[in-house]
């Protein structure tokens, strides 16, 4: 007994209070942030040295290749290079961030925190503020690295700008994607926000002044991509002869379609503020609008940049692209109004309010984005005012969508055209206390509206003819059997006692009928078989 409490198994001892597990899930985060940033870092690597071994003549060694992709990468996030080798000898900023560019690290981050928020059952599962904490961390941490190390190059970054131009997209790509892994839900909000702000974002008109807002932004945005390729087709020859003008092999041309096309979400977002009316600027004190443009901006040939209109006053195929802003604002009219019939045409208009103020929002965060300095001197202005192009867009929807939003809720929930009550008199007057018939969900308005509905799709709904009801047949009323009453007299001395009754004859009784005999006889001794099932 006592060898065996002696040598038996030791039992683990209690943690420690102070001391915490460590949790691989977090761990796992952390280094798919760092991943997340290696990979955007990684392809514009690739990229970089592909066309440097290609180029004829390069400038420098691959060591200021990858010091050049380190720089394009933190220029995706919005970060300001500068450009020290310069005619002037003055250091250039350069600060115009190709939008299309941009979608490389947001996507890479968006899938690392997604995939931190998302585990399996056997997996450890970590809350959304954890995982957003854990990926964020781990890609900052490359971040830092990366604006070290760009700092040898050609085109460091500006640290003050990447200080927060980083941490930006990277939480604001990092909530999205722990957004989407948690099923994308819409509250609760936070305790620490007010009460009336938490009770108030589950109104649906918020979400539905959002869709608008993002409709009419989007039309905005469509229509500028038609005007960017309008003009591009209208300076063709232009166009063509820039692009070929800039360097004659094969990977300097690619180089050069490259960056033309990572630019066109930027020439979109300058076509939207052209349509809208501020446009924007080519340099200190030009600035191209609708009306015209004045002054001669020093520009540098690119092929984009040939499509641009001319200097002087507009014209009238010009002033047509004042019609991209009124389409955006019947969009955001129409996205506004709320399938429902208690709504109110104040809670309508209201709606649409708040969808004109989401779409000038959604304008000036892209014209800021979209805009930035290319010199330090007559370029140091470079692309659309994002307050200017943001009220413009405001305005424009706010004027539109207002009416247009309420004149599609009266035209919606208009009161049908449905049969005459059935108390009405021949003057049409109704009686109040008799219901009128016309209501939305009254038999004679379905029957009218599915009358509607077979006449609009022509042969695919086949007319349905009434079933024949078979006429009443007239029932003769009975005649009324009318009973003579009798006078009685009462004479005193009578005998009322009872009268003894005669019996009654019985009645003979009836024969038994035989049953029918059937038309086929019975068959006797017949025996049923079971069916067998056929072999497999």
């Amino acid at each position: 007994m006592t060898q065996v409490t002696e040598r038996g198994t030791r039992l683990p001892a209690a943690p420690r209070a102070g001391v915490r597990r460590r949790s691989p899930a977090a761990a796992a985060c952390v280094v798919g942030g760092a991943v997340a940033a290696g990979l955007g870092l990684g392809f514009l690597a690739v990229l970089v040295i592909v066309l440097w071994i290609s180029s004829p003549y390069p400038d420098s060694g691959p060591g200021g290749a990858l010091h050049l992709a380190a720089g394009l990468w933190l220029l995706a996030h919005g970060t300001e290079l500068v450009r020290y080798e310069t005619l002037s000898g003055v250091p250039a900023p350069v600060g115009v961030t190709p939008l299309l560019l941009v979608a490389l690290p947001v996507l890479l981050m968006r899938r690392a925190a997604r995939l931190g928020g998302a585990c399996d059952d056997d997996e450890e599962v970590l809350p959304a503020t954890a995982v957003f904490s854990a990926v964020l961390c781990g890609y900052l941490a490359v971040g830092a690295l990366a604006t070290v190390y760009a700092a040898g190059g050609p085109m460091p970054a500006d640290p003050i700008s990447a200080a927060w131009h980083v941490p930006l997209v990277a939480v604001l790509a990092a909530a999205g994607g722990v957004w989407g892994a948690k099923g994308r839900p819409l509250g609760p909000l936070p305790n620490w926000l007010p009460r009336g702000v938490r009770r108030g974002f589950v109104r649906p008109r918020y979400a539905l002044a959002l869709r608008a807002g993002a409709g009419g932004a989007l039309v905005l945005l469509g229509g500028g991509a038609l005007l960017v390729g309008a003009s591009l087709a209208w300076h063709g020859a232009q166009v063509q002869a820039s692009f070929l003008s800039l360097t004659g092999v094969w990977s300097g041309r690619f180089a050069v379609l490259l960056l033309a096309l990572a630019l066109i979400p930027n020439a979109m977002v300058w076509g939207a503020a052209y349509a809208l009316g501020p446009g924007f600027a080519l340099g200190a004190g030009v600035t191209a609008t609708p009306l015209g443009s004045a002054g001669a901006p020093a520009l540098p040939r690119f092929p984009l940049l040939e499509a641009l209109p001319a200097a002087g006053p507009g014209t009238p195929l010009i002033w047509a692209a004042v019609g991209v802003p009124v389409v955006a604002g019947l969009a955001v009219g129409w996205f506004a109004v709320r399938r429902a019939r208690e709504v109110s045409y104040g809670e309508t208009a209201l709606t649409a309010a708040l969808g004109a103020v989401v779409c000038g929002l959604a304008m000036a965060g892209l014209a800021a984005a979209s805009a930035g300095p290319l010199g330090s001197r007559r370029l140091a202005e470079f692309g659309p005012v994002w307050w200017a192009t943001g009220a413009a867009a405001f305005a424009w929807t706010l004027v539109l969508a207002v009416p247009v939003a309420v004149g599609v809720h009266a035209w919606r929930y208009r009161p049908a055209a449905g049969p005459v009550a059935v108390g009405a008199d021949a003057d049409g007057d109704v009686d109040g206390d008799v219901p009128v018939g016309g209501g939305w969900h009254d038999s004679g308005v379905r029957e009218l509206r599915w009358e509607l509905m077979r006449k609009a799709s022509g042969t695919l709904v086949p007319e349905i003819a009434p079933e024949p009801v078979a006429p009443p047949v007239p029932v003769a009323p009975e005649p009324a059997v009318r009973v003579a009453r009798r006078a009685v007299t009462v004479v005193a001395g009578l005998d009322l006692g009872p009268t003894p009754v005669a019996p009654v004859a019985p009645v003979a009784p009836v024969a038994p009928v035989d049953p029918p005999v059937p038309a086929v006889p019975s068959v006797a001794g017949v025996r049923v078989l079971a069916r067998r099932k056929p072999p497999v």
